[in-house]
């Protein structure tokens, strides 16, 4: 099976992707956030909305030296209580974290100084404390029970509740730009965003829950915010900006499809490494970062292999895509060590569907057969031109010898081994279809080697060649058994194989039968004993032909020390009157 990190590393020129993801900056644009609509409006309100009119008299004077010198309007005790934990956005030793647990009461400790006013919360907002949440909260709860105590007019609820809404609009972007880039925040940092989103949905519930029992008069309904689908749509955005990446270029000898592959399998895996190991650890269990950023990775990855699926791919790249989806993606992302106990609880499920998949294997099937097809013949129509250009074969071990054996099985093999590097089971579907047209060659092999027979004749190395195909019986026989772990191959392969075996003895003998038909005549004719004369005759013909049956295997010789069976040249035999020398040697089939 293919292993990822080794075909990841075995590619040339292929760039090493960082581990941690690349994830957005809080300056990224954020999707349109339609479900928060009066959110968004009040978000446009400009700075000078912070600033209270001139014409509203009465009103406090919200700087500190003048609420020191006044202090003429008295601030409810119980609205007060909720700043205990800031001073200028400094927080004192053993204080509580700024947004409180979830489960855990909202009652606030005694204060410690002034509630901050509005400037002083937008100012901490653009300097990034996230502190001015807890304050913020109180702003918008307080203008909350003033609408529904109906003491001011509409248009004055409607100018506050525009300062609030500004003032959400600096949060948001501080809280969602944090949370967006996490491995370049400093862990603390992280904590305290994190606080604040969850804060924000729990008074999101609150919210919604008190809606339920009555309206909000003149207030423009401006929860639920949803900030954590807007957290979550932005790391959605970030998968598709990471796996969307151009594939770094150098992979030499890769296609563009296959480079693509590379890069998202690539990066899906470090950065779902990056996820587990580094935010999951800091992340509140409700949320499921890990879940959050696997979901949106695969279903990005998904996205991008449909829409491939959905083009007329080259053989090549049908390969691939099936390599991905049945083998490496399951296997080597799903189920890597760091990844498996995460993912393998959140089902994500195969790139493509079953259907599509089986269209795919059909596709490969074909393909992949019809290239086979076409290499063996062209194997076979090379051997063929040496024959006819009366080209010497190889000699190996004193043999003589053909590489055609050797080049059809790897053929074979290759495309098993490609159809098992996808799936085990596909693999047996194709053995049975391999198994099938290499009977069908060996009809085809053994059929131009009769008419090499047939035309060849006069050639100078036609003997030689005729050799050399009787001993590639002997290489195909072995290659299959090896091949398929069996001794027991089946008929329709075997067959061609004796076919030619035996047409190419027939050549090979033809002559010297032609010599010793005479010899054993007048031999077999002798009543009650050879003479002494006929059988040196024999043997001396036989011997004179000896060196050029030397160069067949050792399996297509049989010794006949001890007697045995001789060929009279018209394809009979009769038993030998007497044990031929220690020298005689008879050359036959023993399979």
């Amino acid at each position: 099976m293919l292993k990822m990190m080794t075909f990841f590393q075995g590619l040339p020129g292929q760039q090493t992707v960082p581990g941690v993801p690349d994830l957005p900056t809080s300056s990224q644009k954020l999707p349109p956030a339609s479900e928060v609509e009066s959110e968004a409006s009040m978000s446009e309100a400009s700075s000078e909305d912070l600033v209270p009119p001139q014409e509203a008299k009465g009103a406090p004077h919200r700087d500190e030296e003048e609420a020191t010198k006044k202090k003429k309007k008295k601030r409810p005790k119980g609205l007060a209580n909720v700043f205990s934990v800031f001073t200028k956005g400094r927080k004192k030793k053993g204080q509580p974290s700024s947004a409180q647990p979830e489960g855990q009461p909202e009652s606030q400790p005694e204060p410690s100084g002034p509630l901050p006013t509005a400037e002083e919360l937008k100012a901490d907002l653009e300097r990034g404390r996230l502190e001015a949440a807890r304050p913020l909260l109180v702003l918008e709860r307080e203008l909350q029970a003033a609408a529904a105590a109906g003491g001011e007019s509409a248009e004055e609820l409607v100018r506050r509740q525009s300062k609030v809404e500004a003032l959400y609009a600096l949060l948001r972007h501080q809280v969602l730009g944090l949370l967006l880039r996490p491995l370049d925040v400093a862990p603390e940092r992280l904590r305290q965003a994190l606080a604040v989103l969850t804060e924000q949905e729990r008074e999101d519930r609150r919210a919604a829950a008190a809606a339920a029992a009555g309206g909000s008069g003149a207030l423009v309904a401006a929860r639920p915010r949803r900030w954590l689908q807007l957290w979550r749509r932005g790391v959605e955005e970030a998968a598709e900006e990471r796996l969307g990446r151009r594939p770094a270029a150098g992979a030499e000898g890769l296609s563009e499809a296959e480079r693509t592959f590379l890069h998202m399998g690539r990066t899906m895996k470090e950065d779902l490494e990056a996820v587990v190991e580094r935010l999951k650890p800091l992340f509140p269990a409700e949320l499921d970062v890990v879940a959050a950023y696997a979901e949106s990775y695969h279903r990005h990855f998904a996205a991008q292999l449909a829409a491939m699926a959905q083009f007329e791919l080259c053989e090549r790249d049908t390969y691939m895509l099936l390599v991905w989806v049945q083998n490496l993606y399951p296997n080597d992302i799903i189920n890597s060590p760091k990844l498996a106990g995460e993912l393998q609880r959140l089902r994500l499920g195969s790139l493509l569907p079953p259907r599509q998949i089986r269209l795919l294997e059909a596709t490969f099937l074909s393909n992949e057969m019809t290239s086979v097809k076409e290499l063996m013949a062209r194997a076979l129509e090379l051997e063929c031109q040496r024959w006819a250009r009366d080209v010497a074969p190889q000699r190996l071990d004193s043999h003589c010898h053909s590489e055609l054996a050797i080049d059809i099985i790897q053929i074979v093999s290759q495309g098993q081994a490609k159809a098992e590097s996808i799936t085990l089971d596909l693999g047996t579907q194709i053995k049975q279809m391999l198994l099938l047209e290499l009977a069908t060659f060996l009809r085809s092999y053994q059929r131009a080697f009769d008419e090499f027979l047939e035309r060849g004749k006069q050639l100078r190395n036609y003997r030689a060649n005729v050799i050399a195909n009787i001993n590639n019986c002997l290489s195909f026989r072995t290659a299959m058994q090896q091949k398929w772990q069996t001794q027991d191959l089946p008929g329709h392969l075997l067959g061609p194989l004796s076919e030619l075996k035996s047409h190419g003895f027939d050549t090979l003998l033809q002559s010297l039968f032609g010599d010793l038909k005479p010899l054993f005549k007048r031999f077999t004719q002798t009543r009650w004993a050879a003479p002494a004369q006929t059988l040196e005759e024999i043997i001396s013909t036989v011997g004179e032909r000896l060196p050029e049956f030397s160069e067949l295997h050792d399996c297509f010789r049989e010794a006949s020390r001890e007697g045995g069976e001789l060929p009279t040249g018209d394809g009979s035999r009769v038993p030998a009157r007497s044990p031929p020398r220690s020298s005689w040697r008879l050359y036959t089939c023993t399979w």
